[in-house]
């Protein structure tokens, strides 16, 4: 029997009990909002060109220049349309003294056919041919002041105040009618402009009111969507989103800010938090282990988590206040193992009872020799 005894294999050992970290479930507050990162923008910016074509000779405007209403901006080479008002301004004193002779001629033939000298179609002759003098006079004046227009549209200037914000034509450059030289943000409203994905976009509307705060800091100001894209941008697929906010406090143009509408709010709203370190991948959803307080076993629960609160995940289905959820070592645990509760190191040891009895060490046997 004894030989027996020592052949016989060894019980396997028992597996350890792991100590984990846990919380309960309650429901919180939602604390954190979500925010984008915008830019400020003059609500009306123009791009300003020349409305004939020809080389810069002068560029008076620098960026960030802040210019008034009449203050000129560029100028082309005037040369040739100086010449071609010279040489309209030279046909209209043509078409003006053949006017002059028409209507001499005129006033004669008319005394001429109050004498019947001259037939009645001689006379309707010379009656047209004054109307056609007199219309070529019309055409010509009208020339000279189109000439003498473009030879002004030579000189850019400000049609409003506001802040140039680039310029896009240099001196040298030949340049098209039509051709943005200059851009300019009109002072008075500001927009802060931002994006927000297609999921979003739906429950922003017109209207609805914005939060901004500076990236630099300053007090926050409120704002009001001013308009929402009807399309998504081809590269980034979000939609831009305007919010119209004070000009006089608002941040310098091209600021950057942080946008928090309030459509897309849910601060204060009671919600389950869990940190992200009892979150663990499973198959392709996310699962948390969940204490059995009987047992003091863990077992697998999916959970569906929505979106983050700083720096805990959100949960919306798979758990119920009251569960007991483990939030440290979770990629050790297997289903059904058996857990202890981690107690700090600092905490107080757990105090003895009363009635147990002391336990006295064996006194030390004496060998006699």
């Amino acid at each position: 029997m004894t030989l027996m005894a020592a052949c016989s294999k060894p019980p396997p050992p028992e597996e350890p009990i792991r100590a984990v970290k846990v919380t309960t479930i309650s429901t919180s507050a939602y604390e954190s909002a979500p925010e984008f990162s915008g830019e400020v923008r003059a609500r009306v910016e123009s791009r300003l060109g020349f409305r004939v074509a020809g080389k810069i000779t002068r560029r008076q405007a620098e960026v960030g220049q802040h210019v008034q209403p009449g203050q000129v901006l560029a100028q082309l080479d005037p040369q040739d349309y100086r010449l071609a008002a010279d040489a309209a301004r030279a046909q209209l004193a043509a078409a003006r003294t053949s006017r002059d002779l028409a209507d001499a001629d005129l006033k004669r033939y008319r005394g001429l056919r109050e004498q019947n000298f001259i037939s009645a179609a001689e006379l309707e002759r010379r009656e047209s041919t004054y109307r056609s003098s007199q219309a070529q006079l019309e055409q010509a004046q009208a020339q000279l002041a189109s000439q003498g227009n473009q030879a002004n549209y030579t000189t850019l200037v400000a049609d409003v105040a506001g802040i140039v914000t680039a310029v896009e034509a240099e001196p040298g450059q030949v340049v098209s009618a039509g051709s943005p030289v200059v851009r300019i943000a009109q002072d008075g409203a500001r927009d802060v402009v931002f994006a927000v994905p297609e999921d979003r976009a739906a429950r922003i509307t017109t209207g609805s009111p914005v939060s901004v705060r500076g990236w630099s800091g300053g007090a926050e100001l409120q704002g009001k969507v001013r308009e929402v894209a009807a399309s998504a941008d081809a590269v980034t697929r979000t939609f831009a989103v305007k919010v119209a906010i004070d000009a006089a406090s608002s941040p310098p143009l091209g600021a950057t800010v942080y946008a928090s509408p309030k459509a897309l709010s849910h601060s204060g709203a009671p919600v389950i938090k869990l940190p992200t370190s009892a979150l663990r991948q499973e198959g392709n959803g996310t699962a948390v282990w969940v204490v059995d307080r009987n047992t003091m076993t863990v077992r697998s629960q999916p959970v569906q988590v929505t979106t983050a609160d700083g720096n805990e995940a959100v949960v919306d289905a798979g758990l119920a206040p009251g569960a007991t959820v483990v939030v440290a070592g979770v990629h050790v645990l297997s289903p059904g193992q058996k857990v202890s509760l981690f107690k700090d190191h600092g905490g107080a040891a757990p105090k003895q009872s009363a009635e147990a009895p002391q336990s006295v060490p064996a006194p030390t046997p004496v060998v006699q020799r």
